[in-house]
């Protein structure tokens, strides 16, 4: 079976985004990439600081409603009908609701073969690099660094604090089919 999707969990800041890049490089074929970042900027303005959408705590906390679940899901099917029309996807995703949200893409997922890739990052680290961001709520990094994996179950782990993105990609890329 030839590897369709490669989901890539982790924090804010944790290096998900440098990783998909560096992924396109080396992988042989043509790889899509979606983040969940992408998704958040297509959502509507009124869903957003709203108890229906998803809002943005001070603390750097996330809570989304019902509408916005309702739109990930369909964005999370569509990704899944790209793949099964022939795409070679890589997503870049933060599991807020921990082996919830893997259940979800595990749905609309079926069938086909996925690498699940945990991404992690010492919060100390990834909270420097939110600062040095400077568009992230400050908070969200170090709140999300092991929120984000309860639960979760990977065929692959990589940590990004000491390790730059290119080798992490290399060793994802090394278990792709």
């Amino acid at each position: 079976m030839t590897t369709r999707v490669i989901i890539l969990n982790g924090g804010s800041s944790a290096g998900k985004s440098g990783i998909v890049r560096c992924l396109q490089a080396v992988l042989p074929d043509s790889w899509l990439a979606f983040g969940t970042d992408a998704f958040v900027d297509a959502l509507p303005a009124r869903t957003r600081a709203s108890d229906d959408g998803i809002a943005f705590a001070e603390d750097g906390g996330v809570s989304v409603g019902a509408e916005f679940g309702r739109l990930e899901e369909a964005w999370t099917a569509g990704i899944a009908a790209m793949a099964r029309a022939g795409a070679r996807i890589v997503v870049d995703e933060v599991f807020l609701g921990g082996a919830a949200s893997q259940r979800r893409w595990l749905r609309h997922l079926d069938g086909l073969d996925v690498l699940w890739v945990g991404v992690r990052c010492d919060p100390r680290v990834a909270t420097g690099r939110e600062t040095a961001r400077g568009d992230r709520t400050p908070g969200m990094a170090a709140l999300q660094a092991g929120q984000v994996h309860e639960g979760v179950r990977y065929d692959l782990e990589v940590d990004t604090t000491h390790t730059e993105a290119m080798d992490c990609a290399r060793r994802i890329a090394a278990e792709v089919r």
